[in-house]
C-alpha cells in the first residue's frame, strides 16, 4: 500500500505544472516509505535539464551524498562555465550570416513536406491535443539485436540510423505514405566545456526522408544515412526557432512539422551501494504523451526494450501493441536480409501469421451429410431465427427471413408452372 501510494503521489507530481516566468524550475520531495526506505522525487522542466543532466544529477548527488556522511566537503571541481555562458553563446551565434545559412537549408529540406503523417487512428483527431497518454513496451531478444548491430558496422551507420530507417519503413507501410517526416532529439554537448553541465542541450530536429522508388531496406539505410547526417550539421538551431521563421500552417490538433518523435536513449548504469545506502532509479508514468506516437528503443545487453508513448486519444492499447509487433518484425526481417523490398516487408509476427492465415481459416464443419442444404437453412431457421446469414452491401437477412424468401420464391414458382 505504501509502494502504491507513493506511486500515486509521484505520478501526481510529474503532471503538476511549472512557473516559467517566476520559477522554481525544480522541485524535490522526499517520500518515507519505512524508517529505512525512501522515495526522493525531483521533478525538472525539460527547459532546465536534458538526458544527459539527470545522469550528471544523479552522480553529483550521489557523491555528495557519499562525502557529507563522512563529514567531507564537496567532492565537486568548480565548472569552467555556466549554463547562461552557454545560452549568451547561443543567442549571439542566432543572428546574421549563421542564423540565414541554417535557416536556407531547412527552408530547403522541409519544402513542400507533409503536414500530417497520416497514421491510421481508432478515433478521430480532436479538435484540440489533450496530451493525455498511456505507455507500451517490448522487449526484443538479443539475437536479433546482435545482427542489426552487425549490420550497422558492415553499412556504416550508427543503430540509431539502422533503426530509425526500420521504424521510417514501418510507418510508409502503416500510412501508405512514401515522404516520411520524424522528429528526434539531437545532443549538442559537442564541446569539452559542456559535458559536465545541468542544462537543456538537446534540440529536436526534423529527419524528412523519401522512401519512393521501390527502395529495398538496404538502399532506404543509405538514404537514412544521408538524410541523419546532413541533420547532424545543421542541428543547432532550435525547433522553436525554425516553427517560428518557416511559419508552417498551425493547428491545435497536432505538432507542427512533425507528430513522431523517434529516439535511441542509452540505459542508464545502475547505482547500487553507495555509503552504505541501496539505490535504484524508479520510472514514472505520467499518462501523458507529448506527440501522437513516441518510439523510444533501449539497447541493453541481452537485446533492446521499445517503449511505444502514444496518444489515448487517438490509439487502443490493441493498436499500438500490434504496432510494436509490426515493428519488431520488421526489424527481425532486416536482420536477416537486408536486401528485401520495403513492400515486402512483413507485418505481421510468426504467432500472428498462424493466427490469421491457420487458425482463423480452420472453418471445417461436420454437418449432417444425408440433408441436403436448404433443409440446413430451415434447421438453422428454426434453432436461430434472428443470426444474420447473408450480408451484401448494407443488407442483412436473418436464416428467418432467408428461409421466408426461399419459400416464397419457391411458391412463386410453383404457381408460375
Amino acid at each position: 500500500e505504501r509502494e502504491a501510494k507513493a506511486e500515486k503521489l509521484a505520478a501526481e507530481e510529474a503532471r503538476r505544472s511549472f512557473n516559467l516566468g517566476a520559477g522554481p524550475l525544480m522541485r524535490a520531495n522526499l517520500l518515507r516509505l519505512a524508517p529505512q526506505q525512501h522515495v526522493l522525487l525531483l521533478n525538472i522542466h525539460h527547459i532546465a535539464s536534458d538526458e544527459t543532466s539527470s545522469e550528471i544529477i544523479v552522480r553529483e548527488l550521489v557523491a555528495l551524498y557519499e562525502a557529507f556522511t563522512q563529514g567531507k566537503s564537496s567532492p565537486l571541481p568548480e565548472l569552467k562555465m555556466q549554463y547562461a555562458d552557454y545560452a549568451a553563446w547561443q543567442r549571439g551565434w542566432l543572428q546574421g550570416e549563421s542564423l540565414e545559412l541554417e535557416l536556407k537549408h531547412w527552408r530547403s529540406r522541409l519544402q513542400g513536406a507533409p503536414a500530417v503523417l497520416e497514421l491510421p487512428t481508432d478515433r478521430p483527431r480532436p479538435a484540440a491535443q489533450s496530451f493525455r497518454g498511456a505507455n507500451e513496451s517490448l522487449i526484443l531478444d538479443a539475437t536479433v539485436s546482435d545482427a542489426l548491430k552487425g549490420l550497422s558496422q558492415r553499412e556504416g551507420t550508427t543503430l540509431f540510423m539502422t533503426l530509425l530507417a526500420a521504424f521510417k519503413a514501418l510507418l510508409s507501410r502503416y500510412t501508405g505514405q512514401e515522404d516520411i517526416v520524424v522528429g528526434s532529439p539531437f545532443t549538442n554537448r559537442q564541446r569539452a566545456e559542456v559535458e559536465g553541465l545541468i542544462g537543456f542541450f538537446v534540440n529536436t530536429v526534423p529527419l524528412r526522408t523519401d522512401l519512393s522508388g521501390g527502395l529495398t531496406f538496404h538502399q532506404l539505410l543509405k538514404r537514412v544515412k544521408e538524410t541523419a547526417l546532413e541533420a547532424y550539421d545543421h542541428r543547432e538551431l532550435p525547433f522553436e526557432k525554425l516553427v517560428e521563421e518557416l511559419r508552417p500552417e498551425r493547428n491545435l490538433s497536432y505538432n507542427p512539422l512533425f507528430q513522431i518523435l523517434f529516439a535511441v536513449q542509452n540505459s542508464v548504469p545502475p547505482i547500487e551501494q553507495v555509503a552504505g545506502i541501496t539505490l535504484h532509479l524508479q520510472d514514472v508514468d505520467t499518462d501523458t504523451a507529448k506527440f501522437d506516437l513516441t518510439c523510444t528503443v533501449i539497447p541493453k545487453e541481452d537485446g533492446f526494450t521499445t517503449n511505444f508513448e502514444y496518444n489515448t486519444d487517438l490509439f487502443d492499447v490493441g493498436t499500438i501493441r500490434r504496432m510494436i509487433d509490426s515493428f519488431h518484425s520488421i526489424l527481425e526481417a532486416v536482420a536477416r536480409n537486408p536486401e528485401t523490398l520495403l513492400a515486402e516487408l512483413p507485418l505481421l509476427s510468426g504467432a500472428e501469421r498462424q493466427k490469421v492465415l491457420v487458425e482463423w481459416n480452420a472453418t471445417h464443419s461436420e454437418y449432417p451429410r444425408e440433408k441436403c442444404i436448404h433443409q440446413l437453412v430451415e434447421a438453422q431457421a428454426v434453432a436461430e431465427p434472428d443470426a444474420i446469414a447473408v450480408l451484401q452491401d448494407h443488407t442483412k437477412l436473418t436464416y428467418q427471413e432467408l428461409n421466408q424468401r426461399s419459400n416464397q420464391l419457391r411458391s412463386e414458382e410453383h404457381t408460375s408452372e
